[in-house]
C-alpha cells in the first residue's frame, strides 16, 4: 500500500504492471526434438552417452546437416528432451511388464555335508480331464538318506498346501535343516517361509540353467509316484483318501523296506566327478548308520521305536500290504467315478 500511495503522489496515476517471465532462448527446435525421437526409435532408446555419440557421428562422420545442433547436446539435456511433450507425441515407448523379483529363498543348491534333514521338494500333477484339475502330490526327499514322504492335496494354493506340508514334515524322524524346491509360487511364498522359520530350516531354490539342482526329487517323481499312482486322471476330491494311504502305507514302505541306490562319487584324473551305484540300502539303514545319529533325531523320537517299526514285518510282506491297500484305494476311486 505504501508503494502504491507513493506512486500516486508522484505520477497521479496507477497502472497494472503485467509480469513478464524471463525466457531463455531455445537452442533445440521442434524439428530437433522429433529427430532425437526418431533416433531413439531406431536404436531402441540407448543410454544418454551412447545416444550423444550417435548424434555426433551422424554430423561429424556421416555429414548429416540435420544433426548439427544435436551434435552439441549434453547427456543431461538428452534426458530433458525425452521428457518433453513434443518428444512424447512423436514417440510412444512401450515397456514390457517386468516380473517382480521374489526375495524368498536363496538361489543355490543345499550343502548337507553328510547331515540328514536337507529336503528336496517337488509337486506332481495327476492330469486334467475336461478342463478339471486332478489331485496334486507333494514329494519330499532327504538328500543324504533318501528318506521320502509323499502327500496329496486337492490344490496347491496356500490354503490347501500348508496343512498338508506341515503334516508331511512331521513324518520325518530327524531335525529339518533345509528345504529346497524349484521356483514355483506354491513353495516360494510367505506362508511356507513362516513355516520353515518356525522349524529353523533354511530355504533354497533352484538356479537357472542348473537342471540337476532338484534332480533327486524329480527322479523320485518317476520312480515312485508315477510307478505306483500312474498317469491317468484322478479327481481332486480323492486327495484326502490318497494322503491317508501315503501316510499309513506308502511312506513306511518307502523308508523301511524299499532299497535305494546310494551314490558313490568317483573323481577321475581330470577332476571329473562320476556317480556309481554299488550299494543299495533302505533310507532307514542309511540313517541309522550316520555317525552320532542320536544328535539328528527330533525331540521325542527314539531309535528303538524306529527299529521296532522296521523289524515289524519283512520287506515283501510290507509291500504286499501296501499293494492291497492301494487296490482298495483305486477300487473306491473307480466306484465313485462310476456313480458320478
Amino acid at each position: 500500500m505504501t508503494r502504491l500511495v507513493a506512486r500516486w503522489i508522484d505520477k497521479r496515476e496507477l497502472r497494472v504492471v503485467e509480469y513478464r517471465r524471463r525466457r531463455f532462448p531455445k537452442t533445440y527446435t521442434r524439428a530437433d526434438i522429433e529427430l532425437l525421437a526418431s533416433v531413439d526409435e531406431a536404436h531402441e532408446t540407448l543410454s544418454g552417452p551412447a545416444t550423444k555419440r550417435i548424434l555426433e557421428r551422424e554430423f561429424e562422420e556421416f555429414g548429416q546437416d540435420d544433426y548439427e545442433r544435436l551434435a552439441q547436446i549434453s547427456v543431461a539435456h538428452i534426458y530433458n528432451l525425452r521428457q518433453s511433450s513434443t518428444y512424447r507425441r512423436r514417440r510412444i515407448h512401450y515397456q514390457k511388464t517386468r516380473s517382480t523379483p521374489v526375495s524368498i529363498g536363496e538361489r543355490r543348491r543345499p550343502r548337507p555335508a553328510g547331515k540328514p534333514g536337507y529336503l528336496r521338494v517337488d509337486t506332481v500333477h495327476q492330469g486334467d480331464r475336461d478342463g478339471v484339475k486332478g489331485v496334486y502330490y507333494i514329494n519330499a526327499v532327504d538328500e543324504v538318506t533318501q528318506w521320502q514322504v509323499v502327500g496329496a492335496t486337492p490344490q496347491i494354493s496356500e490354503a490347501w498346501l500348508i496343512p498338508v506340508l506341515d503334516a508331511m514334515l512331521e513324518q520325518f524322524p530327524f531335525v529339518l535343516r533345509g528345504f529346497h524346491s524349484d521356483n514355483g509360487s506354491e513353495f516360494i511364498n510367505h506362508k511356507v517361509k513362516e513355516l520353515l522359520e518356525k522349524l529353523l530350516a533354511e530355504q533354497t531354490k533352484s538356479r537357472p540353467r542348473h537342471s540337476n539342482d532338484n534332480g533327486l526329487a524329480e527322479s523320485k517323481n518317476g520312480a515312485v509316484i508315477r510307478k505306483h499312482m500312474g498317469y491317468g486322471h484322478i479327481g481332486a476330491e480323492h486327495a484326502e483318501s490318497i494322503h491317508a494311504f501315503h501316510e499309513k502305507y506308502m511312506n513306511p514302505y518307502l523308508n523301511f523296506h524299499r532299497p535305494c541306490g546310494q551314490a558313490e562319487i568317483i573323481t577321475d584324473s581330470k577332476g571329473k566327478e562320476k556317480r556309481v551305484y554299488r550299494r543299495y540300502a533302505t533310507p532307514w539303514e542309511v540313517f541309522r548308520n550316520i555317525p552320532n545319529v542320536g544328535e539328528h533325531l527330533k525331540p521325542g523320537q527314539r531309535l528303538e521305536v524306529l527299529a521296532q517299526q522296521a523289524a515289524a514285518e519283512s520287506d515283501t510282506a510290507c509291500a504286499r500290504r501296501m499293494q492291497q491297500a492301494k487296490q482298495r484305494l483305486f477300487a473306491a476311486i473307480y466306484q465313485r467315478k462310476q456313480l458320478d
